[in-house]
């Protein structure tokens, strides 16, 4: 038995459970909140938000994430040139961390999504216990995508040498901080409900 088969509502704002009315507009008698059985527009806004991080995570890989100036030579970074460079100095266990953080989570990331969208789109049954785990493990590992701007931020204020050497952001870290930013506000937006109601009534 699932609520939407019986017109049953959960408020978005106050958790209360409501009957939906199909006559007119339904709101819930405890806050007047508008009811939705699902989230009104959960798929175009989730594409809306994913193809957008995807469009800005071509520059943020392309672009340097950060300048390193030592006198006067000037060394700009793109994310992988970093992790290269970390290796090549003997650094792997860092380099690894920091590829896992802002390679592979993003793209991880922006094909989950994808993916769950496809499925509810056109229709396909998946198992929902997979997907229901792939999207909490999305939302889950998000935040941690952040780790190369933390990085930056650090040696910004770390390494100030005046004219001798100094480090600064570069467009690279600003459109890596919107793709982190898009596939939060993408993970957010998707309904996961979606993912149950593909199943036959024994997932129910």
């Amino acid at each position: 038995m699932r609520a939407i088969d019986h017109q049953i509502c959960r408020c978005a704002v106050c958790g209360k459970l409501a009957y939906k009315r199909t006559s007119r507009i339904s709101v819930c008698p405890r806050c007047h909140t508008p009811l939705h059985q699902r989230e009104p527009g959960s798929v175009s806004r989730t594409w809306a938000l994913l193809i957008t991080a995807i469009v800005v995570f071509i520059p943020a890989n392309l672009y340097p994430i950060m300048t390193v100036a030592q006198l006067d030579n000037k060394t700009p970074s793109t994310i992988l040139a970093g992790v290269i460079n970390l290796a090549a100095h003997d650094m792997l266990p860092i380099a690894i961390v920091v590829f896992i953080a802002s390679i592979a989570v993003p793209l991880f990331k922006l094909l989950g999504i994808a993916v769950l969208l496809i499925a509810v789109q056109r229709g396909k049954k998946i198992n929902p216990h997979q997907a229901t785990f792939m999207y909490r493990f999305i939302e889950l590992i998000g935040r941690w995508s952040m780790l190369d701007l933390f990085v930056i931020s650090i040696l910004v204020t770390l390494v100030s040498f005046g004219k001798i050497a100094s480090i600064e952001p570069n467009v690279g870290a600003t459109a890596f901080g919107a793709v982190v930013v898009l596939t939060l506000l993408a993970a957010k937006s998707f309904d996961p409900r979606l993912i149950w109601d593909l199943q036959e009534p024994d997932y129910d």
